[in-house]
This record gives C-alpha cells, sequence and structure tokens, in this order.
C-alpha cells in the first residue's frame, strides 16, 4: 500500500496522520486513538514488540513495528515514552511518512531540550574529542559565556593551564572505560575562576559506535570551598597574630620529623607579660603580643617558622642543623626585645626566656622534643630570664622538682604546712626590741624542712606568691595583734615581691588583714625591695602611699646592691632603708665597705629615713655601726628566726636581763 493510501487510511479512521498510541503494563495490547479522544482499536502485539516499547524511558524514544491494521500489514513508526509506572503513550506515524516522524520527535524532544536548559545543575556534553556540544542556561549564567560562543571549543580552554593536562588524560581514560566518574575542576570565567564538582556519565547517539558523549552535570561548590580554605585557615592560624596556631606548628614538626633531617625548635616566654596586661589592660596585652609575634618573625630567615601557643608562648621550628645557627637566632630575638615596645601613648619593656632543643638529640618525637625546650625555657627563666638555655639531661630533675612544688606547695597552703620564724630588730642605743622581721618556713610532711630559697623563686615565678603573700599578712597581723593584746608593743615586717605590689588587689588584702585581726593601730611594716622600684615607680609611689595612709612603715630592703638612684630615693614616700649584709659581714677589715656604710648612712639621715643594718653576728659590728648612726640591727648576735614560743621565750628573758641590768 502507497505511503498516501496509508496516510489516508489513519486519516479516514482516526482523523489523524497521527494517532496516539498507549501500552498499558498488564497488556499487550496497542491501543490507538484520535487525539485526546476515547480508545477506537486494540491491536494484540507480540511479547518481543511489546518488550520493547516498555524499554522506554522517560525521555523520548523512537521504535518500527509491524503489525496488521484494518486487515492489511502495516509498519508505524512509534514515538513516545514512559509516562508514569502502568503506562507509555506517544504517537503513531505510517513508517514512509518522514514528515510526520520528524515532527513528533522534534514535539517529543522540545520537551527534554527545554529540561537540559532549564535544569537546576550545570550540563555541558562534550565529545570524545573533549569539543563542547551542549552547554545549558545556568552555565551561562554562572560564566557570563553564552551557548553559542562555546559549542565546538575545547573544553581544557576554559580550565587553569596547570590542570588541563591532568583532566585531558582523564577524559581519554574514561572515555576508554566508558565508567561514570566524579572530579573537581576550577573553570574560568568571565566571573573570576570557579570551583565546579561534576559528575561525568557517558551516553551513546545510536548513530555509531564513535557517536559517544560525556555528560557533566555540575554544582558550583566555590563559596562552599572558600568556606572550607576559611575554616581550615581558622583551624591553624592564630587569629590575634596571625602566625600559625598550636595545630599548625605541631604539624609541620611531624613533618620535619618524618624527614629525617636535623632541625631545631625553640620555646620562648615572655618575662613580665602578665604585669603590663595586669596594670594596662587587655588591649595592650593583645597589642603587646602582635609586636612581639612580629619581632620575632623578623629575625627568622624564609624556612623558619614562628607559631603562638597561645598566652605569651610562641613555639619556633628553625629548619637547621646547625647548634651555632639556632643559638645565634635565639641571641637575636633576646637582642631585639632588649629596646622599648612602643604601643600608642606608651613603651613598655618585656624581655624573654628561651629554650632549645635539637632533633634528634633532644628528642624524636614531638612531645619529647616540645618538653625538652620547654623545660630549657623554664630553667633560662630560673637563671634569671632575658636569656636562652640549651636542654640538657640533667634539667629533667629540674623540672621535676618545679612540678613538685607546684603540686606540694598549693597542698601546703590549704593543709597549714606553713608557719611564720620571727627575727628580732634591736634599737642600737638602747638595746630594745623595735620589733621582728616574719619569715615564712615551710615543713613539708613528705621531705622535711624545705628551705626558703628553693620554693620562694617558684612562687613568684609560678603567681603563688600572691595567695602565699596574703597568708602571710593575715598571720602576720593576727599574731600582732595578739602581742598586742598582752601589752607587748612588737611591730611586725613583712616582705612584699615585685609581683605582689603590682597585684591589683594587694592594698586591699592588706585592709582586710587588719580589720580580720582586729588591729586599731596598724602593727605591721611592710619591706620592699628595690626591683619593686625599678620595674614600675609610678604604681610603687601609689601603692606605698596608700600603705602608709593605713599605718604602716615602708622599708627599703638590701639597700645598696639593687639599681635605684638618690633621684628616686629622693620621690619615694619611705620610711627606713635596710643595708644589706654584704656590707655589714666584712666591716671591720674593709675600709671600702667602712666608706660604703658611712656614705648610705649619711643619705638616709639627709633624706630622714631610719637606718637597719642586717646580719650583725659580732659586737664591733654592732658598735661601729652605733657610731655611724645607724638606728637599729638585725642579725644573730641578738637572735635567729625564731616560731612564735621561741621567739616569746627569747624575748622574755631579754626583757628580764634588761631589768636587771
Amino acid at each position: 500500500m502507497t505511503s498516501d493510501l496509508t496516510e489516508s487510511m489513519l486519516y479516514t479512521h482516526f482523523g489523524t496522520t497521527s494517532p496516539c498510541w498507549r501500552l498499558a503494563a498488564d497488556s499487550d495490547a496497542l491501543q490507538l486513538s484520535a487525539e485526546d479522544g476515547p480508545t477506537m482499536f486494540a491491536i494484540g502485539l507480540t511479547p518481543e514488540q511489546a518488550r520493547k516499547i516498555r524499554s522506554f524511558n522517560g525521555v523520548t524514544t523512537h521504535t518500527t513495528i509491524d503489525i496488521e491494521l484494518f486487515g492489511e500489514q502495516q509498519r508505524l513508526n512509534l514515538i513516545g515514552k514512559r509516562i508514569d509506572v502502568t503506562a507509555w503513550a506517544g504517537t503513531a506515524s505510517d513508517y514512509s511518512d518522514t514528515q510526520s516522524v520528524a515532527r513528533d520527535l522534534a514535539h517529543g524532544l522540545a520537551f527534554a531540550e527545554q529540561v537540559v536548559s532549564e535544569v537546576n545543575s550545570l550540563v555541558v556534553v562534550i565529545d570524545h574529542n573533549s569539543n563542547i556540544k551542549r552547554f545549558n542556561r545556568l552555565c551561562e549564567e554562572v560564566t557570563g559565556l553564552r551557548e553559542e560562543d562555546v559549542v565546538g571549543r575545547n573544553a581544557h580552554a576554559f580550565m587553569p593551564t596547570n590542570e588541563q593536562a591532568v583532566s585531558r588524560a582523564h577524559i581519554n581514560q574514561f572515555f576508554e572505560n566508558a565508567s561514570a566518574y566524579e572530579v573537581e575542576r576550577t573553570i574560568n570565567t568571565l566571573k573570576g575562576p570557579r570551583n565546579i564538582l561534576w559528575r561525568n556519565k557517558f551516553v551513546q547517539s545510536g548513530s555509531g559506535p564513535e557517536e559517544r558523549y560525556l555528560v557533566c552535570s555540575g554544582t558550583d561548590v566555590t563559596e562552599e570551598r572558600r568556606a572550607q580554605a576559611r575554616l581550615l585557615e581558622l583551624a591553624n592560624v592564630d587569629t590575634l597574630t596571625g602566625l600559625p596556631n598550636r595545630h599548625a606548628i605541631h604539624e609541620k614538626i611531624k613533618t620535619a620529623l618524618r624527614s629525617g633531617k636535623r632541625f631545631g625548635v625553640l620555646f620562648l616566654d615572655l618575662d613580665n607579660f602578665k604585669k603590663v596586661n595586669d596594670h594596662y589592660g587587655h588591649v595592650t596585652g593583645d597589642n603587646l603580643i602582635q609586636s612581639v609575634a612580629r619581632l620575632i618573625k623578623s629575625c627568622l630567615r624564609e624556612d623558619d617558622t614562628a607559631a603562638r601557643l597561645g598566652g605569651d608562648e610562641f613555639l619556633i621550628l628553625l629548619e637547621d642543623n646547625s647548634l651555632t645557627a639556632v643559638e645565634a637566632i635565639a641571641q637575636r630575638i633576646l637582642d631585639r626585645l632588649k629596646n622599648p615596645i612602643n604601643l600608642g601613648l606608651i613603651s613598655v619593656y618585656t624581655g624573654c626566656s628561651i629554650g632549645i632543643a635539637l632533633c634528634p638529640e633532644n628528642g624524636e618525637t614531638l612531645d619529647d622534643l616540645i618538653r625538652s625546650a620547654d623545660t630549657a625555657m623554664y630553667v633560662a627563666k630560673d637563671a634569671g630570664k632575658r636569656t636562652y638555655r640549651v636542654f640538657s639531661s640533667e634539667m629533667n630533675s629540674k623540672v621535676a622538682q618545679y612540678m613538685w612544688l607546684d603540686t606540694n606547695l598549693r597542698k601546703a597552703l590549704d593543709e597549714q604546712q606553713l608557719e611564720l620564724y620571727y627575727q628580732p630588730k634591736l634599737c642600737l642605743k638602747t638595746g630594745e626590741v623595735r620589733g621582728v622581721e616574719a619569715l615564712v618556713r615551710w615543713n613539708s610532711p613528705e621531705r622535711g624542712r624545705i628551705p626558703p630559697l628553693e620554693f620562694i623563686p617558684y612562687a613568684e615565678e609560678s603567681g603563688l606568691i600572691v595567695p602565699l603573700g596574703k597568708w602571710v599578712l593575715q598571720t602576720a597581723a593576727a599574731q600582732a595583734s595578739l602581742w598586742q593584746s598582752q601589752g607587748l608593743d612588737i611591730r611586725v615586717a613583712v616582705n612584699l615581691s615585685a609581683r605582689q605590689l603590682c597585684d591589683s588587689t594587694i592594698v586591699k588584702d592588706f585592709s582586710d588583714a587588719l580589720r580580720t585581726a582586729g588591729q586599731l593601730q596598724c602593727m605591721i611594716d611592710l619591706e620592699l625591695t628595690e626591683s619593686c622600684l625599678i620595674e614600675d615607680e609610678g604604681l610603687a609611689h601609689g601603692v606605698i602611699e596608700q600603705f602608709r595612709e593605713l599605718g604602716a612603715e615602708v622599708h627599703l630592703d638590701d639597700f645598696g646592691t639593687g639599681y635605684s638612684s638618690l633621684s628616686q630615693l629622693a620621690r619615694l614616700p619611705l620610711d627606713v632603708i635596710k643595708l644589706d649584709r654584704s656590707f655589714i659581714s666584712s666591716i671591720n677589715e674593709n675600709r671600702t665597705s667602712q666608706a660604703l656604710v658611712r656614705s648610705m648612712v649619711a643619705v638616709a639621715q639627709e633624706l630622714q629615713f631610719k637606718v637597719v643594718a642586717e646580719g650583725v653576728e659580732t659586737e664591733a659590728e654592732a658598735q661601729f655601726l652605733n657610731t655611724i648612726g645607724v638606728d637599729y640591727a638585725q642579725g644573730y648576735l641578738y637572735g635567729r628566726p625564731m616560731p612564735v614560743a621561741e621567739f616569746e621565750s627569747w624575748f622574755s628573758m631579754r626583757k628580764e636581763v634588761r631589768l636587771v641590768a
């Protein structure tokens, strides 16, 4: 039958040259009908024909079937797709009616084209030569490029040069394997580089073995990656200084350890950061840390890394196997920190202590190296600060001692292991007991008597001197009140360190101690060393004035061994100067010592300060001091530091002797 006859037959029976067809999932009968009309004809299909139609998916597809239609054999083109889970449908045309076939295909494919163009995903189709065949609308929006300008161009032209070769190799490989894959690529666009995550799948057009295409479905992950590059930065960078943080430097040291090369680690801690932070506030403290970070970085070489661990601690990785070079950098940092650091309207002096550890000599693991450098740093602090030390195995015992002190000195405060001893001060002219100096002693249940020279420096360094000093004030005030109630007019002098003087609660602690002890008249005096005056004279002056307003006398201890100037002495509201025992011990034989003591006494008298001589052990020393005008003496000639009961017994005997005399 000719095409015209078939078309006339289809048109005659269905009113169209392209009637609608439908195939249900539960029947092999092909239903034919006019457009949007009821079923007018049903044709039984062979199982193979029904299987072919049911292989259609959601994309418009085409197949050909031979059927008997109105008593005659006919070949029909079926164009359609699966419309739901129960049915397939489309349009039928005569096999030779190419115009109707093309029209129906175009109509069906137009929807698929619209989906590809408007889908909420970047879609690029490329051939086996990596040339672009499709470039959907979202691609145009993301890149700023038009499809008509990119079709036919090579996809690799839109990638950074360093990624092109790898991408080309991957695409060639996957065209050979014909397997789906996922990859992230950087794409150069008119809006700048974008990170695209591509999920790629191969399709074949059916026109031949060479007509295979790679369909690339992409998601723009640029902002997500930036949020991640940012999170990674936050995880590895100290936000205050911009230096690597603890995690970052640890990873860098681990990498250096894996390399097998020798290198050095510096552990750096500022020496007076807490004082600056407490006195000027946290903003100034932060500014100081930032300035120190820049200074440290300026002292390093290109391959070295400085990191901030937190607070005022820094860790430095030196990629060098020479101890000489490592020490030179440590010294360079120390020298730079000798100069004042300008922080707006103020300038502050800071220094640092540095511990050095070398790999592999001082440790072959991260923990061992940092522990060694940290230990050496503490030894540097103990050596007077503002210096460096290279780790040695002997230092471990020092650290063990510090750890023991840290635990047990705190326990001593809580468990009443401390007590005050009292050493008398006598008037040289009358022999009268003028007062006593309170000296703390520690009786450890574990180690017995712990010398003050062992635990006081540690208390200073660790900050425990503040609660320790508070306990001393309270105990001394209570004892002075008790003596006063017994009719003993004995003043008690308490030592204050520079660390205590800078503590913001020191005056309140002193006032509270007097009030708790019930002292109507202050019987507590305070002894300061010259170091208290050097670091912040203005602060010292203000605190001394407050102490004196509360009724305390203020004594300058160890006079002559520090760095205070005469002009500074004239400015400070002091009451007493204590001559250091180093001048007294050689006063009988050494004319220079005699001249120095005479001069210091003369200065004190001009400034209207009383003078106390420490370390007096012989009558000859006492006689000389009396002749040159020294007011009071303290030393083994009169009495050693004694517990309360022993001092009270000594005092009673002394009083009886004087009465008899």
